[in-house]
């Protein structure tokens, strides 16, 4: 599946063709990435999806009501894009990590717009993402406007299923353009909404030119995962993963309990603090929207 919009989808057929469809009943929901069982609908003009195959890995988030939410399937590695400016914002970007470890997926912090400079500041909080592969992810600089980064980034991706990322204006368009050339005419032409605009809120798929394919998605301005996607000790977080084995309690939050090696690793320098501090917030966040959902969903 190219791309998909509420009950309206693209699809690519085994032959190459690129066509529009839609779901055969009210319950059927599939997203961008899914592979799919579809029917031609000669008398509509459509193809009519009749069942989504089983996904390989899923990535999910929590929704406004507070229910998860599946952004986009068959992933092998999310790509999550930061830049100069706007101000990055750290604490998004642990939460990007923490879903695509939990679903399984690899992960590249990519520090676009490079060619703008990052501050000293801004350079050693990044620079946190890539040093000694503690945080369990890759950083890669890069530039597409100046190219900078873009021979390493491929390399990385290429094979892959990936998923670019990100707070708006963050350059995942130029990515994109750079990363999948000609790629304005293909799908944004069949996805468009009931006045026959472009439609630019949503997720869609394109070959990469070396193999493998890349989900582009909207930006954002927050992202949480879904509480049922977490692991309850680390949170998704690979430092917290490492250390809670050294923890006195097995049931450690590694919040004020006694004995807590996270604390301990945090307090001398084995642990990033402000990535203590979002793993708090995550944890926190985790449990009130757990307490939201109420005994059903438990």
């Amino acid at each position: 599946m190219l791309a998909s919009h509420g009950a309206s989808a693209s699809l690519r057929l085994p032959d190459g063709r690129q066509v529009l469809a839609r779901a055969s009943g009210r319950k059927l929901q599939f997203v961008c990435g899914d592979r799919v069982m579809a029917l031609d609908d000669a008398r509509n003009g459509q193809w009519l999806v009749q069942r989504v195959l089983s996904r390989t890995s899923q990535l999910r988030r929590t929704n406004m009501r507070g229910q998860p939410e599946t952004v986009a399937a068959n992933l092998s590695c999310l790509l999550v894009v930061v830049a100069p400016r706007p101000e990055p914002d750290l604490f998004l970007v642990d939460r990007y990590l923490a879903a695509a470890a939990s679903a399984g997926l690899g992960s590249i912090v990519i520090a676009g717009k490079s060619d703008l400079g990052y501050d000293a500041r801004q350079l050693a909080e990044l620079d946190a993402f890539g040093a000694d592969g503690a945080v369990g992810t890759r950083l890669v600089y890069c530039s597409a406007l100046s190219g900078e980064g873009l021979d390493a980034l491929r390399a990385a991706i290429t094979g892959q299923r990936v998923m670019l990322v990100g707070q708006s204006g963050v350059g995942k368009s130029s990515l994109l353009r750079v990363l999948v050339p000609g790629v304005e005419a293909g799908i944004g032409e069949l996805m468009r909404d009931d006045q026959g605009r472009h439609t630019t809120s949503v997720s869609s798929l394109h070959d990469l030119p070396g193999g493998g394919a890349l989900v582009d998605s909207p930006g954002v301005r927050d992202f949480a995962p879904a509480p049922e996607d977490l692991d309850p000790r680390s949170m998704g977080f690979a430092e917290v993963e490492r250390l809670a084995p050294g923890c006195r309690f097995a049931d450690c939050r590694h919040f004020e309990e006694p004995g807590c090696a996270v604390r301990a690793a945090v307090a001398a320098g084995g642990m990033v603090a402000r990535r203590y501090e979002s793993y708090r917030r995550l944890r926190r966040l985790h449990q009130d929207l757990r307490a939201r959902a109420g005994p059903r969903r438990r």
